[in-house]
């Protein structure tokens, strides 16, 4: 797991930056942005994108991982952005939009950025706000909120201040992460609705909870609601995973699509209802596909640093099931190590269980082991009167019939087995001697 903070120091040269995926797996729009070189700030070309159900996102102004060359004291921002750097002449380019089908339709146009990479280069480098040496120190100022990701870098009196994110590409507090990639088909209309309820209180009305959905779903009867499973989230909130199976006149039923499902509840009136039941996220649980996932791993998240981006796909421990994700900002760490800890919970009540049942299959081992006993002393008892019925009977049978020779030859090993037993220096005196010697 690569967990290296901001980008590496000593590095300078073009880089790209990429929005980051939406939170869980319900969509994948990534928007590229991919930076000019140090000297000449061209506006990024845009490759826009939407989710799995629209909405582009394009973060970040797309810096490369260096500003230039410094000339004097380097105060460390990003890779080599100091108090005295020297810029170059900013060349805006005409912004491309690509148009991908499929999932990754309805591209949105990204607003021009040329403005905000001139306002951000400014401010974190040659702020005019003062006229006097207090611009150098402004500029650090500027630059350490860059660090921090949050604040506003004034740089000029007649312009608005630039507003850091911790999306910007010199935020050291950010990580990479991963998350499970889910491995269910759009036909199988899986969507996950989170609650902001406890998870005891959904089970409780867990039948009231599907007659509510199934009346936001206009209350069709040929619909029916169904429960796939429910989840503890951190901070008393429930995952509750649901599909819906329509019946079709001529008695057959089928999964409506997990796309389709969530569209109808993306609806505005819809949202609205499924907020008033507690509501706060909703999502579909479907697999990638190949070139989504591809599309995924060749753009670094918006501010985080190609090569961490490929250092974190190079340590990703199974990358068939596992995808990096960006972690940006103490409140996401924070979220995913909640999670992390609920997810241990869940792991451990879930290992007791196993080992309670362990417990009581051993013990129900030592109760069949003892009753397999009694059974074989059972059986042998029979089976000695089962042996004297038998010789009582034949003796009857053969009442009045002389002896015949195998009868005749099993006499004579009988008896000299006897004879064996009643020696003087066989088991008969050996049992004497053992028994006078207890």
């Amino acid at each position: 797991m690569a967990f290296n903070f901001g980008a590496p120091s000593g590095t300078s040269g073009t880089a790209a930056a990429t929005a980051a995926p939406a939170g869980g797996f319900g969509g994948f729009g990534t928007t590229s942005t991919t930076a000019g070189s140090a000297f000449s700030f061209s506006a990024p070309t845009n490759t826009g994108t939407t989710g799995l159900f629209g909405g582009t996102q394009n973060k970040g102004f797309g810096f490369g991982t260096g500003f230039g060359t410094t000339t004097g004291t380097s105060t460390g921002l990003g890779t080599g952005l100091g108090t005295g750097l020297g810029f170059g002449g900013f060349n805006t380019q005409q912004q491309q939009q690509t148009t991908l089908g499929g999932l990754f339709s309805q591209p949105t146009q990204a607003p021009t950025q040329s403005n905000q990479l001139i306002n951000t280069a400014s401010a974190l480098s040659a702020p005019t706000l003062l006229g006097d040496e207090r611009d150098a120190i402004l500029a650090k100022w500027n630059q350490l909120q860059a660090f921090w990701g949050t604040g506003k870098g004034y740089f000029n009196n007649n312009i608005p201040p630039v507003e850091f994110t911790q999306e910007n590409p010199f935020c050291r507090f950010k990580a990479v992460g991963y998350s499970c990639m889910p491995s269910n088909k759009d036909e199988d209309g899986l969507v996950v609705l989170v609650f902001n309820k406890k998870e005891t209180e959904i089970r409780s009305q867990q039948q009231q909870l599907v007659e509510s959905l199934h009346k936001v779903l206009g209350g069709n009867q040929t619909l029916t609601v169904n429960v796939e499973g429910t989840k503890t989230l951190p901070d008393d909130q429930t995952e509750v995973v649901i599909y819906v199976v329509e019946r079709s006149p001529n008695g057959t039923s089928r999964r409506v699509p997990a796309t389709t499902l969530y569209a109808h509840f993306e609806q505005a009136n819809i949202k609205t209802q499924l907020q008033q039941l507690g509501v706060t996220l909703s999502m579909t649980r479907t697999e990638l596909s190949p070139a989504q996932i591809k599309q995924l791993l060749q753009n670094p998240p918006a501010g985080v640093d190609p090569i961490i981006w490929e250092q974190a796909k190079v340590d990703n421990p199974d990358s068939e099931k596992l995808i990096p994700v960006p972690m940006v900002g103490f409140k996401e760490l924070l979220r995913r190590l909640k999670v992390q800890d609920q997810m241990t919970k869940q792991h451990q009540t879930r290992l007791d269980i196993i080992s309670e049942d362990i417990s009581e299959l051993q013990k129900n081992q030592t109760t069949s082991v003892a009753k397999i006993a009694q059974y074989k002393r059972k059986l042998m008892d029979l089976s000695h009167r089962t042996l004297q019925v038998l010789i009582k009977q034949e003796i009857q049978r053969k009442s009045g019939y002389a002896i015949q020779a195998d009868e005749e030859q099993l006499r004579v090993q009988l008896d000299t087995i006897q004879g064996e037993l009643n020696a003087p220096t066989q088991f008969k005196d050996a049992e004497s001697f053992w028994s006078s010697q207890i």
